[in-house]
């Protein structure tokens, strides 16, 4: 079976304004790396579909989903731009973006599961781990992630699954969602202190949290790795994992100050492959967060879809 790559060209008209890290061309790079490694032909291209209200309020209070339609498409309406927050801009175009990243990781979920593809990668844009239950920060809308590991378990009929988070900065928002939820194990690490300086307290037992200090370069991280989440995610034994793929703990990637290469997120996916393997059937679904230096993210990904497709 194939790798799925789900996107929309509606993820690309989300623009946060010139000079933002978080814009247009992070899906351009990534494309562009694809087709220059070949690895394009080895990807089965979808278009990704929009999420419903439903969907969206399996991860985020019916409150917060309804002011934030109402707010994005007063936008939409109007054609202006407007900050949430100092660092997340909406636009007219963010409703449809946000729709779309939500649902590519839905439908993604819903493919891998009836075994139509062997796994999946979304790149799309917003990206969503910051999103919390009932807020919109640090670019991010809504928490694609956290809908869609909802969605196995609620609507699929999975027990058990797992959320792998590798974003420089700690998943806060998919931390509030599903801190509790014994169904679901989230592993992470993080850059610490760095923004949201959150995650050094896990807010449940079912977090894996790693926080790990400025410069700490790859090998250090794969040690971590083995000793911190592999015993964990081996004892839960997931029916299916989510990766919260962040590409911003490269060494060259200016937000944040980890040392990871291309190399460091090939071992890190081969890893999650292989316990995918043995307790999953294989069943993963990756989903874009960060990752702003262009060059280095459509490397990673290049190198995140290569074990991915087995290529």
């Amino acid at each position: 079976m194939s790798t799925a790559y789900y996107t929309h060209t509606d993820c690309r008209l989300h623009d946060m304004g010139e000079g933002h890290p978080e814009c247009p061309r992070r899906l351009d790079a990534i494309n562009d790396q694809l087709l220059s490694s070949g690895l394009d032909m080895a990807l089965m291209r979808m278009d990704a579909p929009l999420a419903t209200l439903d969907q969206l309020e399996r991860a985020h209070s019916a409150g917060y989903v309804t002011r934030l339609r109402d707010f994005l498409e007063q936008l939409q309406a109007s054609g202006e731009s407007r900050h949430l927050d100092p660092d997340t801009v909406a636009c007219p175009a963010t409703w449809q973006a946000a729709l779309r990243a939500a649902g590519a990781a839905v439908a993604a979920t819903e493919a891998v599961v009836r075994g139509e593809v062997a796994n999946a990668f979304c790149a799309v844009r917003p990206p969503g781990h910051h999103a919390t239950r009932d807020e919109t920060m640090g670019f991010c809308f809504f928490n694609n992630v956290a809908i869609a590991a909802r969605h196995a378990l609620d609507v699929l009929g999975l027990r058990r699954v797992a959320i792998v988070d590798f974003d420089v900065h700690h998943g806060n928002g998919t931390e509030d969602i599903i801190a509790g939820d014994d169904r679901v194990l989230m592993a992470s690490f993080f850059q610490h202190p760095l923004y949201p300086n959150s995650g050094a307290v896990p807010k449940g037992t079912n977090m894996v949290n790693v926080p790990i200090p400025p410069y700490t370069r790859g090998m250090e991280i794969r040690e971590i790795i083995e000793a911190m989440w592999m015993p964990r995610l081996e004892e839960f034994r997931p029916q299916m994992i989510f990766i919260s793929a962040g590409f911003d703990a490269h060494r060259e990637d200016d937000l944040g100050q980890l040392g990871l290469v291309e190399a460091d997120y090939e071992w890190i996916t081969r890893r999650l492959k292989d316990l995918a393997d043995r307790h999953c059937k294989g069943r993963i679904v990756s989903c874009l967060e960060g990752g702003y230096a262009l060059s280095a993210l459509g490397r990673s990904v290049v190198a995140h879809l290569r074990v991915l497709a087995d290529t």
